[in-house]
């Protein structure tokens, strides 16, 4: 289970390695491996192999407070597993997990939605790396080691273009090695509380582009509650989930198809999220035909 966390803005600040196209081969010659200080890569595998020794105490923990203490529940969420299950099976070459963004622990209820703690247990590489913003999220030395240990990468938003590049280029490093990774398409947390085509911030772009072949998981995740963007969802909540997969593809180079990659993925959650209130309609629907009658036969 990543770190509550959101995705910075400040990804879109850098270039980080640019095809013309993500194909399912690595076309470019770029090699996101190749790219990294030998230094760096050892950290890495240090950091993932504490987290994977110390994920029996923090998955369960972490799941717990979710569904305990905040009282939070996935619906239908088992279809849910079996889906991501099937596609992380099946995809070959990276996977990046593209998501709608209302909260700050968003990460984390997506995590929990896309698996339970005993399968992550046997495939720690499916739970998502994420990139915290790191003064929400890995502002003291305890809230640093919880980052640490939960899979994530805190970058710090407006920061020197070398330490953003740094961050950005571990992630890649990492999804280039079969690690699933988590961001946020629209940049951060939706303000009006619906998924903004405009919003769309190339630094996932940049990502993708960077790893030929990266198949996008689109999540849309919402809770029946919420109508709006927030720190947290109501105490309580009920969340439904949808998935679907893509492979963006562009014929323009540089910023430009880094753009026009996010820009179709944000499209993508934009249509699912035209879905998912269609389908509240019908589920509603429904009910409140069933409260009407009930209310009628009780004054009767």
């Amino acid at each position: 289970m990543p770190s509550v966390s959101s995705a910075p803005s400040s990804i879109d600040a850098i270039e980080v390695g640019h095809t013309h196209t993500s194909e399912p081969t690595n076309g470019s010659g770029f090699d996101p491996s190749s790219a990294l200080p030998l230094s760096a890569r050892l950290a890495l595998a240090v950091q993932r192999q504490v987290s994977f020794v110390l994920s029996p105490l923090w998955l369960p923990g972490a799941i717990a407070v979710l569904r305990f203490g905040f009282g939070y529940r996935i619906e239908e969420v088992e279809p849910l597993r079996r889906r991501y299950q099937r596609i992380r099976r099946e995809t070959r070459g990276p996977l990046l997990v593209c998501a709608n963004h209302l909260t700050m622990i968003d990460s984390a209820i997506i995590a929990w939605a896309l698996g339970s703690p005993a399968w992550y247990l046997r495939h720690f590489s499916a739970i998502p790396w994420n990139l915290p913003e790191r003064r929400n999220f890995a502002y003291s030395p305890m809230s640093e080691l919880a980052a640490y240990v939960m899979k994530c990468l805190p970058i710090t938003r407006g920061a020197a273009r070398a330490e953003v590049a740094d961050v950005i280029n571990r992630f890649i490093h990492l999804l280039s090695q079969g690690e699933v990774g988590l961001l946020f398409p629209e940049g951060g947390r939706s303000r009006s509380g619906r998924v903004e085509i405009e919003s769309a911030a190339p630094g996932v772009g940049r990502v993708v582009a960077a790893l030929p072949g990266c198949t996008v998981l689109c999540v849309y995740l919402r809770g029946e509650k919420q109508d709006e963007y927030g720190k947290v969802p109501v105490r309580g909540e009920r969340f439904r989930a949808r998935l679907a997969t893509m492979i963006p593809r562009t014929r323009h180079a540089g910023l430009r198809g880094s753009r026009d990659i996010a820009r179709q993925i944000v499209a993508k959650l934009a249509r699912m999220e035209e879905e998912f209130f269609d389908d509240r309609k019908r589920r509603r629907g429904p009910r409140r035909s069933r409260n009407r009658a009930a209310r009628h036969a009780s004054a009767v």
